[in-house]
């Protein structure tokens, strides 16, 4: 009896070590939390609060005071960016490369506040907005001076609205976000410092679009009055640098293509520390150019760069780097942008008379179970183990996870089931032979998907899409192409099957997503109107002009909650009829070097709370 007692302890023993072990050699991170691993530092997050900055009048000049820990002047910052710009010029920045850059030379009326999303007064001193809730008087910081010595007036900002946003030069975008009911608000020169604004209608994201860039008149109206055709050419990457004149905190200094733009402090800026000098701290502001999200990574680990997002498969190997206190790991929650994947369902001709979209393929992406049947194929769980190390959160919503306005039954999804993708491609008449997968008129499925070259997360996200299709019987031709390249065929020429791209979701205001739902706007990517339409006046899809009508509804309504219902039905929408098929949101763990200071991340304002503010402490 003892000795088989023996002989069954042992053999539990035996069988508890080898589940252990099992566990030690196959365990995975399936988890988003990653704050709690041994002997390593958490992680700093995005709860900072900050104190707001003040306005202060020095000498007849009205500044804005930053109220963040003094620091050091002199240094270079230097980080990366993944294209190379297609523009200096703002108003033409429809890419994100262009539009980071331009973040850094041009500043707007308005600016959110990091901590707390209010709309505070950037160049401006003041906005006074009256009873009516339709006329806002802004008065503008006085003293102030662009780069070229020139006082910046209430003259720039009637130009900036008047000509160049309200009559749509360059990408048109600005002009979409403020469009109130299909009407262009107005604007009225006052005196030297103040403008009024009055718009059709109660609009509540009103303040949060006079964030738009200010260009100075006396550059850009020679651009204006030559038409729209050279405004689009104006400032482009062959510009001297010495003819950009900016407001914002750095002025370009140098652009060598597929290396570097380099930008150097503005001595004429109109932030201040405590002590009442002007900033920036830092000399230098240099972007590399890195093409790829090894390169980023190899640029970083060699010292070049100062800051880097940090993919998941990488974030356990640097919680272990930073004990040696090189770096900070910064968690800045989900990421806002929303990757993708857009169909084209553009169904006109060009002016020479040929389809955008070969009519065989259109009938499939205008086909709306054929569209979910590829949401239900997808997999995101394998694309978020595999591609982030549990490092990421499933996206089924347009707006980003962060988002004040998410639906959250929408955000709630589902999971991959692919024998309901089938029943949904059964039900529009297409049929499997030979597990090939052809639609009721006996055209075999096959179709091209892009995605921008040298981002590594949406190629690897590509090739297992391209996987999950196989399993319905499509063929999947994917193919990464250059990021300008890319950004030209989907924005410009809607010339394209099929892509995996990122949009920006701004987290405190729905309605900046406008220019992607409104039909006829700069973004509206899936159903593309460009210049070079046969037609002009073609019928729009049901679902778009309800999507219309409910950015309409939710810009002029001022109550939250009301706000909120309308929006979540948007998302109720897009989820049904997938014009976009969302994928993920990427945990954003950002490598800052430690010599980096005034770092102090926050909800809305990200990673700095101001360029300006961020010195080096070498």
């Amino acid at each position: 009896m003892n000795k088989n007692l023996s002989k069954i302890l042992t053999f539990l023993f035996i069988f508890l070590a080898l589940i252990c072990l099992m566990c030690l050699i196959f365990h995975k991170d399936y988890g988003f939390d990653i704050q709690e691993k041994k002997n390593t530092a958490p992680l700093k997050g995005i709860d900072n609060v900050l104190p707001e900055m003040k306005n202060v009048t020095i000498n007849s000049v009205d500044f804005l005071q930053s109220q963040l820990p003094l620091g050091k002047f002199g240094g270079t910052f230097t980080t990366s960016i993944m294209g190379e710009p297609k523009t200096f010029n703002p108003y033409n920045a429809n890419d994100a490369t262009s539009a980071e850059l331009s973040e850094l030379m041009y500043d707007g009326l308005t600016y959110t506040d990091p901590s707390s999303g209010k709309v505070m007064p950037k160049l401006a001193k003041s906005i006074e907005i009256l009873p009516d809730k339709k006329t806002y008087i802004v008065r503008l910081r006085h003293g102030l001076k662009w780069s070229d010595n020139t006082e910046i007036t209430a003259k720039d900002v009637y130009f900036t609205y008047n000509t160049v946003i309200f009559k749509g030069f360059g990408d048109g975008s600005a002009l979409d976000v403020m469009r109130i009911d299909g009407e262009i608000p107005k604007i009225e020169l006052i005196d030297k410092y103040t403008v009024k604004f009055i718009t059709p209608k109660p609009f509540a994201p009103f303040l949060r679009t006079l964030s738009a860039s200010i260009v100075p008149e006396h550059v850009f109206k020679k651009a204006t009055d030559k038409g729209n055709e050279y405004f689009l050419t104006y400032q482009g990457i062959d510009i001297k640098p010495n003819e950009l004149v900016i407001s914002g905190a750095f002025k370009l200094s140098e652009y060598v293509p597929s290396e570097r733009v380099v930008f150097v402090r503005n001595p004429n800026y109109y932030i201040i520390n405590t002590k009442n000098e002007r900033l920036p701290y830092i000399d230098k502001w240099v972007s590399i150019i890195t093409g790829d999200t090894n390169n980023d990574t190899l640029k970083f680990e060699s010292g070049i760069t100062d800051v880097l997002s940090v993919n998941g498969a990488l974030v356990d190997r640097y919680r272990e780097l930073q004990k040696y206190g090189e770096f900070e790991l910064y968690n800045l929650g989900s990421s806002t942008n929303t990757t993708f994947i857009s169909f084209n369902l553009n169904n006109r001709k060009n002016k020479q008379g040929k389809y955008y979209v070969d009519p065989i393929k259109q009938s499939w992406f205008q086909d709306k179970n054929f569209r979910s049947a590829l949401d239900w194929a997808i997999d995101r769980d394998d694309l978020i183990l595999n591609i982030f190390h549990g490092k990421a959160l499933p996206l089924y919503s347009a707006e980003s996870i962060r988002s004040l306005f998410i639906n959250e039954k929408v955000a709630k999804g589902h999971k991959k089931d692919i024998n309901y993708a089938k029943e949904l491609l059964m039900k529009s008449g297409f049929y499997l032979k030979d597990n090939i997968l052809y639609d009721k008129k006996g055209n075999k499925v096959e179709f091209e998907l892009l995605t921008n070259a040298g981002n590594t997360q949406r190629e690897a996200s590509g090739v297992s899409i391209k996987e999950d299709l196989e399993a319905l019987g499509m063929k999947v031709n994917f193919k990464p192409v250059e990021f300008n390249s890319l950004v030209n065929r989907i924005v410009n020429q809607a010339d394209f099957d099929c892509v995996i791209m990122a949009l920006t979701s701004n987290i405190s205001e729905p309605n900046s997503g406008y220019n992607v739902w409104s039909p006829y706007s700069s973004l509206h990517l899936f159903n593309k109107r460009t210049q070079n339409d046969l037609q002009t006046s073609d019928k729009l899809l049901d679902f778009e002009i309800e999507l219309e009508k409910l950015f309409k509804q939710g810009a002029l309504e001022l109550d939250y909650n009301k706000r909120k219902a309308i929006y979540d039905k948007y998302q109720e929408i897009v989820a049904e009829e997938n014009p976009f098929i969302y994928l993920y949101a990427p945990l954003n763990i950002t490598a800052v070097r430690s010599r980096v200071k005034n770092v102090f991340p926050s909800k809305f304002g990200g990673l700095y709370t101001s360029l300006a503010e961020i010195y080096i402490d070498n």
